[in-house]
Protein backbone atom coordinates (compact mmCIF):
# COMPACT_ATOMS: atom_id res chain seq x y z
CA UNK A 1 0.00 0.00 0.00
CA UNK A 2 2.77 2.24 0.58
CA UNK A 3 4.13 2.31 -3.07
CA UNK A 4 1.35 3.46 -4.83
CA UNK A 5 0.46 5.79 -2.35
CA UNK A 6 4.32 7.38 -2.68
CA UNK A 7 3.34 6.77 -6.64
CA UNK A 8 0.33 8.96 -6.21
CA UNK A 9 1.44 11.77 -4.35
CA UNK A 10 4.17 11.34 -6.69
CA UNK A 11 1.96 11.93 -9.83
CA UNK A 12 0.51 14.91 -7.61
CA UNK A 13 2.66 17.19 -7.33
CA UNK A 14 4.19 16.15 -10.92
CA UNK A 15 0.62 17.37 -11.64
CA UNK A 16 0.95 20.52 -9.49
CA UNK A 17 3.90 21.65 -10.91
CA UNK A 18 2.45 21.83 -14.60
CA UNK A 19 -0.10 23.14 -13.36
CA UNK A 20 1.77 26.29 -11.70
CA UNK A 21 4.12 26.14 -14.81
CA UNK A 22 1.20 26.36 -17.31
CA UNK A 23 -0.65 29.30 -14.75
CA UNK A 24 3.10 31.39 -15.40
CA UNK A 25 2.85 30.98 -18.82
CA UNK A 26 -0.90 31.71 -19.94
CA UNK A 27 -0.99 34.90 -17.07
CA UNK A 28 1.93 36.20 -19.00
CA UNK A 29 0.44 35.95 -22.06
CA UNK A 30 -2.84 37.63 -20.78
CA UNK A 31 -1.46 40.50 -18.59
CA UNK A 32 2.08 41.18 -20.07
CA UNK A 33 2.85 44.05 -22.74
CA UNK A 34 5.93 43.66 -25.07
CA UNK A 35 6.01 46.89 -27.39
CA UNK A 36 7.59 46.07 -31.00
CA UNK A 37 10.21 48.93 -29.44
CA UNK A 38 12.16 46.14 -27.29
CA UNK A 39 14.63 43.88 -29.13
CA UNK A 40 14.22 39.86 -28.99
CA UNK A 41 11.15 39.70 -27.72
CA UNK A 42 11.01 36.38 -26.82
CA UNK A 43 14.23 36.12 -24.83
CA UNK A 44 12.21 39.09 -22.16
CA UNK A 45 9.53 36.40 -22.28
CA UNK A 46 11.33 33.48 -21.28
CA UNK A 47 12.63 35.64 -18.76
CA UNK A 48 9.69 36.88 -17.36
CA UNK A 49 8.22 33.32 -17.24
CA UNK A 50 11.21 32.53 -15.25
CA UNK A 51 11.20 35.47 -12.84
CA UNK A 52 7.58 35.22 -12.06
CA UNK A 53 7.64 31.47 -11.85
CA UNK A 54 10.24 32.01 -8.74
CA UNK A 55 7.67 34.03 -7.40
CA UNK A 56 4.90 31.88 -7.92
CA UNK A 57 6.42 29.61 -5.82
CA UNK A 58 7.42 31.56 -3.39
CA UNK A 59 4.15 32.79 -3.16
CA UNK A 60 3.04 29.30 -2.62
CA UNK A 61 5.84 28.77 0.47
CA UNK A 62 4.76 32.13 1.89
CA UNK A 63 1.33 30.97 2.21
CA UNK A 64 2.54 27.50 3.18
CA UNK A 65 4.35 29.61 6.00
CA UNK A 66 7.77 28.19 5.17
CA UNK A 67 9.75 31.26 4.05
CA UNK A 68 8.41 34.87 2.18
CA UNK A 69 8.17 35.10 -1.12
CA UNK A 70 11.05 37.11 -2.17
CA UNK A 71 12.99 34.41 0.06
CA UNK A 72 12.28 31.60 -1.85
CA UNK A 73 12.76 34.23 -5.21
CA UNK A 74 16.12 34.91 -3.89
CA UNK A 75 17.36 31.91 -3.39
CA UNK A 76 16.72 30.48 -6.56
CA UNK A 77 18.41 33.50 -8.54
CA UNK A 78 21.16 32.61 -5.77
CA UNK A 79 21.90 29.27 -7.64
CA UNK A 80 23.01 30.06 -10.67
CA UNK A 81 26.39 29.60 -11.59
CA UNK A 82 29.42 32.06 -10.49
CA UNK A 83 31.43 32.94 -13.64
CA UNK A 84 35.40 33.71 -13.19
CA UNK A 85 37.35 35.64 -15.91
CA UNK A 86 41.54 34.82 -16.07
CA UNK A 87 41.95 38.75 -15.95
CA UNK A 88 40.43 39.63 -12.81
CA UNK A 89 40.76 38.30 -9.14
CA UNK A 90 37.15 38.33 -7.21
CA UNK A 91 37.70 37.93 -3.05
CA UNK A 92 34.78 37.80 -0.74
CA UNK A 93 35.01 40.01 2.33
CA UNK A 94 33.15 40.92 5.08
CA UNK A 95 33.15 45.06 6.60
CA UNK A 96 31.91 43.78 10.27
CA UNK A 97 28.48 42.24 9.51
CA UNK A 98 28.45 43.27 5.93
CA UNK A 99 29.18 40.65 2.97
CA UNK A 100 31.52 42.55 -0.14
CA UNK A 101 32.96 41.14 -2.57
CA UNK A 102 35.84 43.28 -4.32
CA UNK A 103 37.09 43.03 -8.13
CA UNK A 104 40.47 43.38 -8.71
CA UNK A 105 42.08 43.46 -12.19
CA UNK A 106 45.22 40.83 -12.17
CA UNK A 107 47.75 42.82 -14.11
CA UNK A 108 49.94 45.14 -12.07
CA UNK A 109 49.44 48.91 -12.52
CA UNK A 110 51.73 51.42 -11.91
CA UNK A 111 49.35 53.85 -11.10
CA UNK A 112 46.77 53.57 -8.84
CA UNK A 113 43.33 52.53 -10.01
CA UNK A 114 39.74 53.89 -10.21
CA UNK A 115 37.67 52.75 -7.54
CA UNK A 116 33.56 51.89 -8.09
CA UNK A 117 31.60 50.53 -5.04
CA UNK A 118 28.35 49.08 -6.67
CA UNK A 119 24.95 48.96 -5.17
CA UNK A 120 23.05 46.22 -6.86
CA UNK A 121 18.94 46.65 -7.47
CA UNK A 122 16.50 44.13 -7.09
CA UNK A 123 13.99 46.33 -5.74
CA UNK A 124 15.25 46.30 -1.93
CA UNK A 125 13.70 42.38 -2.20
CA UNK A 126 15.57 40.29 -4.59
CA UNK A 127 18.98 41.12 -6.02
CA UNK A 128 22.11 40.21 -3.79
CA UNK A 129 26.07 39.50 -5.05
CA UNK A 130 25.76 37.06 -6.60
CA UNK A 131 23.19 38.24 -9.28
CA UNK A 132 24.90 40.97 -9.90
CA UNK A 133 28.37 39.16 -9.92
CA UNK A 134 28.64 39.21 -13.83
CA UNK A 135 28.05 43.14 -13.91
CA UNK A 136 30.93 43.26 -11.44
CA UNK A 137 33.39 41.02 -13.27
CA UNK A 138 33.29 42.70 -16.27
CA UNK A 139 32.70 46.35 -15.20
CA UNK A 140 36.38 45.83 -13.02
CA UNK A 141 37.49 43.93 -16.62
CA UNK A 142 36.42 46.68 -19.08
CA UNK A 143 36.83 50.21 -17.10
CA UNK A 144 40.52 48.52 -15.56
CA UNK A 145 39.17 49.43 -11.80
CA UNK A 146 38.50 48.14 -8.27
CA UNK A 147 35.48 47.46 -7.64
CA UNK A 148 33.21 46.88 -3.89
CA UNK A 149 30.01 45.28 -4.28
CA UNK A 150 28.16 45.61 -1.04
CA UNK A 151 25.57 42.91 -0.11
CA UNK A 152 23.06 44.55 2.25
CA UNK A 153 20.29 43.13 4.08
CA UNK A 154 16.93 43.77 2.53
CA UNK A 155 12.81 43.67 3.33
CA UNK A 156 10.43 42.46 4.04
CA UNK A 157 12.72 41.27 6.79
CA UNK A 158 14.72 44.60 7.02
CA UNK A 159 13.17 47.96 6.25
CA UNK A 160 14.33 51.20 4.98
CA UNK A 161 16.16 52.89 6.53
CA UNK A 162 18.15 49.64 6.64
CA UNK A 163 19.64 49.39 2.98
CA UNK A 164 21.17 52.88 3.51
CA UNK A 165 22.63 51.93 6.73
CA UNK A 166 24.30 49.27 5.52
CA UNK A 167 25.84 50.84 2.17
CA UNK A 168 26.95 53.96 4.13
CA UNK A 169 28.60 51.81 6.53
CA UNK A 170 30.40 49.71 4.01
CA UNK A 171 31.51 52.78 1.80
CA UNK A 172 33.22 54.77 4.46
CA UNK A 173 35.29 51.30 5.27
CA UNK A 174 35.94 51.92 1.60
CA UNK A 175 36.92 55.00 1.47
CA UNK A 176 39.08 54.81 4.28
CA UNK A 177 40.67 51.94 2.98
CA UNK A 178 41.78 52.69 -0.68
CA UNK A 179 45.26 52.22 -0.03
CA UNK A 180 45.21 48.74 1.15
CA UNK A 181 43.26 47.87 -2.70
CA UNK A 182 45.20 50.29 -4.95
CA UNK A 183 42.32 52.62 -5.30
CA UNK A 184 43.41 56.72 -6.42
CA UNK A 185 41.12 58.20 -4.07
CA UNK A 186 40.83 61.30 -6.38
CA UNK A 187 38.78 58.70 -8.67
CA UNK A 188 36.20 57.08 -6.65
CA UNK A 189 32.70 56.15 -8.08
CA UNK A 190 29.24 55.42 -6.40
CA UNK A 191 27.18 53.18 -9.12
CA UNK A 192 23.96 51.25 -9.11
CA UNK A 193 20.87 49.87 -11.03
CA UNK A 194 17.30 50.60 -9.95
CA UNK A 195 16.88 50.70 -6.03
CA UNK A 196 21.29 50.39 -6.22
CA UNK A 197 20.93 53.59 -8.25
CA UNK A 198 18.83 55.31 -5.67
CA UNK A 199 21.84 54.12 -3.06
CA UNK A 200 24.30 56.02 -5.05
CA UNK A 201 22.81 59.21 -5.49
CA UNK A 202 21.52 59.05 -1.70
CA UNK A 203 25.60 58.50 -0.79
CA UNK A 204 26.45 60.92 -3.47
CA UNK A 205 24.54 63.39 -1.32
CA UNK A 206 25.09 62.43 2.32
CA UNK A 207 28.58 62.58 1.35
CA UNK A 208 28.96 66.19 -0.27
CA UNK A 209 29.86 67.84 3.25
CA UNK A 210 31.76 64.88 4.58
CA UNK A 211 35.63 66.39 4.95
CA UNK A 212 37.04 63.41 6.91
CA UNK A 213 36.59 61.03 3.48
CA UNK A 214 37.68 61.16 -0.16
CA UNK A 215 35.72 63.33 -2.15
CA UNK A 216 33.74 61.21 -4.96
CA UNK A 217 34.90 61.67 -8.29
CA UNK A 218 30.90 60.30 -10.25
CA UNK A 219 27.97 58.44 -9.72
CA UNK A 220 26.59 56.61 -12.28
CA UNK A 221 22.74 55.45 -12.45
CA UNK A 222 20.98 52.65 -13.98
CA UNK A 223 17.30 53.08 -14.35
CA UNK A 224 17.32 54.11 -10.95
CA UNK A 225 14.28 54.36 -8.49
CA UNK A 226 14.55 58.32 -7.18
CA UNK A 227 11.27 58.82 -6.09
CA UNK A 228 8.44 57.26 -3.81
CA UNK A 229 5.82 59.94 -4.40
CA UNK A 230 3.90 59.89 -7.68
CA UNK A 231 3.28 57.17 -9.69
CA UNK A 232 1.20 58.51 -12.84
CA UNK A 233 4.03 60.17 -14.59
CA UNK A 234 4.18 59.39 -18.07
CA UNK A 235 6.67 56.30 -18.05
CA UNK A 236 4.15 54.71 -14.86
CA UNK A 237 1.21 54.80 -17.47
CA UNK A 238 2.72 53.82 -20.46
CA UNK A 239 5.44 50.99 -18.92
CA UNK A 240 2.45 49.58 -16.62
CA UNK A 241 2.72 45.72 -17.58
CA UNK A 242 5.74 46.07 -18.89
CA UNK A 243 8.50 43.07 -17.48
CA UNK A 244 10.11 42.98 -15.49
CA UNK A 245 8.73 45.97 -13.33
CA UNK A 246 5.08 46.13 -13.51
CA UNK A 247 3.21 48.26 -11.68
CA UNK A 248 1.86 45.76 -9.40
CA UNK A 249 5.50 44.25 -8.95
CA UNK A 250 7.03 48.04 -8.40
CA UNK A 251 4.39 48.45 -5.38
CA UNK A 252 4.78 45.19 -3.61
CA UNK A 253 8.51 46.55 -3.46
CA UNK A 254 7.60 49.43 -2.27
CA UNK A 255 5.02 47.78 0.38
CA UNK A 256 8.06 45.37 1.49
CA UNK A 257 10.66 47.84 1.65
CA UNK A 258 8.62 50.91 3.34
CA UNK A 259 6.50 48.70 5.49
CA UNK A 260 3.42 50.05 4.00
CA UNK A 261 -0.24 48.49 3.40
CA UNK A 262 -0.73 46.63 0.25
CA UNK A 263 -4.62 47.95 0.76
CA UNK A 264 -3.26 51.26 -0.24
CA UNK A 265 -2.69 50.87 -3.61
CA UNK A 266 -5.05 52.18 -5.11
CA UNK A 267 -5.01 55.50 -2.95
CA UNK A 268 -1.29 55.54 -3.45
CA UNK A 269 -1.64 55.10 -7.28
CA UNK A 270 -4.24 58.00 -7.40
CA UNK A 271 -2.46 60.58 -5.07
CA UNK A 272 -4.84 60.82 -2.57
CA UNK A 273 -2.13 59.82 0.27
CA UNK A 274 -0.30 63.88 -0.27
CA UNK A 275 -2.34 66.74 0.74
CA UNK A 276 -2.69 69.74 -2.78
CA UNK A 277 0.03 71.57 -0.70
CA UNK A 278 2.66 68.90 -0.61
CA UNK A 279 1.95 67.95 -4.54
CA UNK A 280 2.38 71.83 -5.31
CA UNK A 281 5.53 72.22 -3.33
CA UNK A 282 7.07 68.98 -5.34
CA UNK A 283 5.69 70.06 -8.36
CA UNK A 284 8.45 71.90 -9.74
CA UNK A 285 10.58 68.77 -9.41
CA UNK A 286 8.14 66.31 -10.12
CA UNK A 287 5.57 68.00 -12.09
CA UNK A 288 5.17 66.31 -15.69
CA UNK A 289 6.26 69.79 -17.83
CA UNK A 290 9.90 68.48 -16.54
CA UNK A 291 9.52 65.61 -19.11
CA UNK A 292 10.45 66.51 -22.90
CA UNK A 293 7.33 66.11 -24.57
CA UNK A 294 8.52 63.30 -26.56
CA UNK A 295 8.43 60.94 -23.96
CA UNK A 296 4.81 61.84 -23.56
CA UNK A 297 3.73 60.96 -27.12
CA UNK A 298 2.78 57.50 -26.01
CA UNK A 299 0.42 58.30 -24.43
CA UNK A 300 -0.14 60.25 -21.24
CA UNK A 301 -3.19 62.06 -19.63
CA UNK A 302 -2.91 63.77 -16.49
CA UNK A 303 -4.75 62.49 -13.39
CA UNK A 304 -5.91 65.15 -11.07
CA UNK A 305 -5.22 64.02 -7.21
CA UNK A 306 -8.30 62.71 -4.91
CA UNK A 307 -8.81 64.04 -1.68
CA UNK A 308 -6.39 63.22 0.52
CA UNK A 309 -6.64 60.22 3.10
CA UNK A 310 -5.39 61.71 6.16
CA UNK A 311 -4.58 58.31 7.90
CA UNK A 312 -2.13 56.81 5.37
CA UNK A 313 -0.81 60.65 4.96
CA UNK A 314 0.30 60.35 8.21
CA UNK A 315 1.63 57.23 7.84
CA UNK A 316 3.53 57.16 4.66
CA UNK A 317 5.90 60.34 5.90
CA UNK A 318 9.09 58.46 4.80
CA UNK A 319 8.32 58.66 1.14
CA UNK A 320 9.44 62.67 2.07
CA UNK A 321 12.27 61.88 3.36
CA UNK A 322 14.95 63.08 1.04
CA UNK A 323 16.84 60.01 1.61
CA UNK A 324 14.16 57.78 0.29
CA UNK A 325 13.62 59.61 -2.66
CA UNK A 326 17.22 61.42 -3.60
CA UNK A 327 15.20 63.82 -5.96
CA UNK A 328 13.66 65.78 -3.23
CA UNK A 329 16.89 67.00 -1.94
CA UNK A 330 16.84 70.51 -1.71
CA UNK A 331 19.51 72.37 -4.17
CA UNK A 332 22.06 73.37 -1.59
CA UNK A 333 23.14 69.66 -1.53
CA UNK A 334 22.16 68.30 -5.27
CA UNK A 335 24.30 71.50 -6.80
CA UNK A 336 27.15 69.74 -4.88
CA UNK A 337 27.20 66.23 -5.82
CA UNK A 338 29.99 64.85 -8.09
CA UNK A 339 29.63 64.75 -12.17
CA UNK A 340 26.56 61.96 -12.68
CA UNK A 341 26.19 59.29 -15.66
CA UNK A 342 22.65 58.70 -16.08
CA UNK A 343 21.29 55.14 -18.04
CA UNK A 344 17.53 55.55 -19.35
CA UNK A 345 15.49 52.85 -20.83
CA UNK A 346 12.15 53.60 -23.11
CA UNK A 347 10.19 51.15 -21.84
CA UNK A 348 11.01 51.54 -18.40
CA UNK A 349 8.32 52.03 -15.18
CA UNK A 350 11.47 54.32 -13.64
CA UNK A 351 12.29 55.97 -16.76
CA UNK A 352 10.87 59.51 -16.02
CA UNK A 353 12.69 59.07 -12.50
CA UNK A 354 16.01 59.39 -14.55
CA UNK A 355 14.86 62.15 -16.82
CA UNK A 356 13.51 64.60 -13.96
CA UNK A 357 16.90 64.01 -11.75
CA UNK A 358 18.96 64.97 -15.26
CA UNK A 359 17.23 68.27 -15.72
CA UNK A 360 17.35 69.19 -11.81
CA UNK A 361 21.20 68.43 -12.22
CA UNK A 362 21.63 70.26 -15.10
CA UNK A 363 19.43 73.36 -14.17
CA UNK A 364 21.61 73.20 -11.25
CA UNK A 365 25.30 72.78 -13.33
CA UNK A 366 26.35 69.80 -12.38
CA UNK A 367 27.84 68.08 -15.57
CA UNK A 368 25.58 65.19 -16.72
CA UNK A 369 26.03 62.39 -19.10
CA UNK A 370 23.23 60.85 -20.53
CA UNK A 371 22.67 57.79 -22.33
CA UNK A 372 19.02 56.84 -23.47
CA UNK A 373 18.62 53.06 -24.46
CA UNK A 374 15.47 53.59 -27.09
CA UNK A 375 15.27 49.26 -26.74
CA UNK A 376 15.67 49.05 -22.93
CA UNK A 377 13.42 47.60 -20.52
CA UNK A 378 13.83 47.66 -16.62
CA UNK A 379 16.95 44.95 -15.46
CA UNK A 380 18.17 44.62 -18.58
CA UNK A 381 22.03 44.98 -17.58
CA UNK A 382 21.50 41.54 -15.83
CA UNK A 383 21.29 39.71 -18.68
CA UNK A 384 25.18 40.55 -19.65
CA UNK A 385 26.97 37.64 -20.62
CA UNK A 386 23.76 35.14 -20.16
CA UNK A 387 24.24 33.22 -22.77
CA UNK A 388 21.23 32.48 -25.17
CA UNK A 389 19.20 34.78 -23.27
CA UNK A 390 21.34 38.11 -23.09
CA UNK A 391 19.98 40.61 -24.91
CA UNK A 392 22.76 43.34 -26.70
CA UNK A 393 21.35 46.47 -24.65
CA UNK A 394 23.31 44.86 -21.47
CA UNK A 395 26.50 45.16 -23.96
CA UNK A 396 25.73 48.77 -24.50
CA UNK A 397 24.87 49.84 -21.16
CA UNK A 398 28.19 48.41 -20.02
CA UNK A 399 30.16 49.78 -23.06
CA UNK A 400 28.94 53.79 -22.17
CA UNK A 401 29.44 52.91 -18.36
CA UNK A 402 32.76 52.17 -18.91
CA UNK A 403 33.64 54.39 -21.22
CA UNK A 404 32.13 57.18 -18.86
CA UNK A 405 34.66 55.42 -15.88
CA UNK A 406 37.88 55.72 -18.18
CA UNK A 407 37.42 59.20 -18.96
CA UNK A 408 37.22 60.94 -15.91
Amino acid sequence: MVGPALALLAAAGAVFCVGVFLWVVCSHFLTVHIPKGIGHPVKLRVLTCLFQLSLTWGNIFEKLGLCSAPQFASFVHDLQPLRTHPDVVVTDLCFGSIPVKLYKPKAPSRALRAGIIFYHGGGAILGSLRTHHNICLYLSKDSDSVVLSVGYRKAPKYKFPVIRTDCTVATVHFLKSLHAYGVDPARVVVCGDSVGGAVASVISQMFVNRTDLPRLRAQVLIYSALQALDFQSPSFQQNKNIPLLTWDFAFYCWCCHLGMSLSWKDAIKNGTHLPPEVWEKYRKWLGSENIPERFKEQGYQPVPHGPVDEDIYLQTSVVRDWTCSPLLVEDDILSQVPETCIVSCEYDLLRDHSLLYKKRLEDLGVPVTWHHMEDGFHGVLNTLNMGFLSIPCSSRIMNVITQFIKGL
